[in-house]
């Protein structure tokens, strides 16, 4: 009996000769098959292929194609991940400003856990601004910067496109609202538009980095000095990879992301995965501080992905002793992301948004700091309701990612860590980007921006408020059970304003507060 690996070769071969014999141009399709066929048969890498030849190469084509197939055929409207096919559809009509109106009611099931909801009043405000701003840095800063509710949240230059960077600044700059620069620092891209920039700054300090890796101050106030810079953000942690450095190969240091990030060209550029401008919960307020100053008196803050939460309470018990603070606190949530990292991680450490933002509210109700530092909610919002439940457990403003690359055409591909994304959202590679065409998508930035911040009056009215920040816990319910549900303040436990600086016990934070060293990120023995 003859093995089956030896039935396509010989299958083909023949196939060959009858395509000759009938049809001399058969061989143009039948030949290369062959070829390849053989090829397949003899090559030892593959055990499949080698087994099957050209058949197993069915199985790499099923894998390119499942992710596409799973998002068009497969999965329902509420299905899909990282993003369902419908918080898709909601931002692709809300970008180009068509119907974004649902028929038949909700698709959820009201009696699960998938559903919760905001209270609404039988009296709704409609006398409510058509638009609010936050100021941030005020009564601290020489420079407060009047924030828009929804910013474009960090993402580089090298994981974006040269073309989706100045599309998404040249929407923001129309928009009226930042464009935070990710850690990859400020490029030409994000210049040419106007749009307002938040300046990140991660562990490499890159736009501000020395020879050998630190932080190098005269650069940081050349950069911060830019008018178009309107606040600084000290990046701890990511939603994606919390605790995880990066490392940035060499082939990937073009001349134009070198010139963004301050180091040599195909020089590989490693990122640590903690900074080396402190050590200390005081001598990071320390630095905050000093950033504050060489930048001219501009907002600066950080951003983490909340983890240990000692570490948090060390943060506040810092702010206790030295009367020194961040201007803001932007969380990311653990469902947050949009480049590679690693599986495990993401799956796998940090927590998610809900509890982070709940763990920074109390900390900074506790200590009594939170109508000095405002906070910023990351974390796969993507509407105007679930800005709302973010406004409800103490957001101050929200930051968005993945949905402005939808807004840019995105297509969640899945695609982002290989530089073939397919719209030439997250690429460098030039042809791939040409159908990015910036005086096109920059428009449909600023209308999802704008939409989604109209859908989030919208809420806010209905629930009879003045605005959304005085959304409160009680405000939002979050289903139990099939037969019951309660107001978020009775699921989680929210602190009274100053308990943890004036009566610790009495809280059920006591056991992280007395675990928490101003002096150390370390756990107190």
């Amino acid at each position: 009996m003859i093995p089956w690996r030896y039935v396509t070769p010989l299958t083909l071969l023949a196939l060959c000769g009858l395509a000759l014999w009938l049809w001399p141009w058969g061989l143009i399709v039948a030949a290369p098959l062959a070829l390849l066929a053989v090829w397949d048969f003899f090559q030892s890498d593959h055990t499949l292929r080698r087994n099957y030849p050209l058949a197993a190469r069915i199985r790499w084509i099923m894998e390119d194609l499942r992710p596409f197939a799973q998002s068009y055929l497969v999965e329902g409207d509420l299905e899909g991940r990282p993003f369902s096919h419908q918080a898709r559809a909601l931002i692709y009509a809300r970008a180009k400003g068509d119907l974004d109106a649902h028929p038949m009611g909700t698709e959820l099931d009201v009696y699960s856990d998938e559903y919760e909801w905001m209270s609404h009043s039988i009296a709704p405000d409609a006398s409510a601004p058509e638009e609010w701003r936050l100021d941030i840095g005020a009564g601290t800063c020489a420079k407060p910067y009047s924030s828009s509710l929804l910013n474009i949240s960090a993402m580089s230059f090298g994981s974006l496109s040269a073309r989706a960077i100045e599309a998404l600044n040249a929407g923001a700059a129309m928009g009226n609202f930042a464009h935070n620069t990710g850690e990859g620092s400020i490029s030409k891209y994000h210049r040419g538009p106007g749009g307002d920039l938040i300046w990140e700054l991660g562990s490499g300090y890159f736009g501000c980095r020395a020879k050998d890796g630190t932080f190098d101050p005269a650069q940081f106030i050349d950069n911060s000095a830019s008018d178009q810079v309107k606040m600084i953000e000290v990046k701890l942690s990511q939603g994606a990879k919390p605790g995880h450095g990066g490392v940035l190969p060499g082939e990937k240091v073009t001349e134009e992301i070198a010139e963004a990030r301050g180091v040599p060209v195909g020089e590989t550029v490693t990122s640590p995965a903690a900074h080396s401008a402190f050590s200390t919960p005081i001598e990071m307020l320390e630095w905050l501080t000093k950033l504050r100053e060489l930048s001219g008196g501009k907002p600066v803050g950080i951003k983490l992905c909340v983890g240990q939460p000692h570490e948090l309470m060390a943060v506040g018990k810092a702010m206790l002793e030295t009367g020194l603070h961040p201007d803001f606190i932007t969380v990311d949530g653990a469902e947050g992301g949009t480049g590679a990292a690693p599986l495990e991680l993401s799956n796998s450490v940090g927590m998610p948004l809900r509890e982070g933002q709940i763990w920074v509210r109390n900390m900074l109700v506790g200590t009594g700091f939170k109508e000095r530092v405002k906070i910023a909610a990351s974390g796969k919002i993507h509407s105007g309701a679930q800005m709302a439940k973010a406004f409800a457990i103490g957001a101050d403003w929200c930051n968005a990612a993945r949905p402005f690359m939808f807004s840019l055409g995105c297509i969640q591909s899945m695609q982002c860590h290989t530089g073939h994304c397919p719209t030439g959202v997250a690429t460098q590679i030039a042809w791939r980007q040409e159908g990015l065409v910036v005086e096109d998508k920059a428009p449909r930035v600023a209308r999802f921006q704008r939409q989604t911040l109209h859908s989030l009056r919208e809420i806010t009215v209905a629930m009879g408020l003045d605005n959304p920040w005085a959304i409160e816990p009680r405000d939002m319910r979050e289903r139990i059970n099939g037969a019951r549900s309660d107001a978020i303040d009775r699921v989680y436990s929210f602190v009274e304003p100053g308990s943890l600086a004036q009566d610790p016990d009495s809280t059920k934070l006591a056991h992280h507060w007395h675990a928490a060293r101003a002096d150390s990120f370390r756990r107190a023995a």
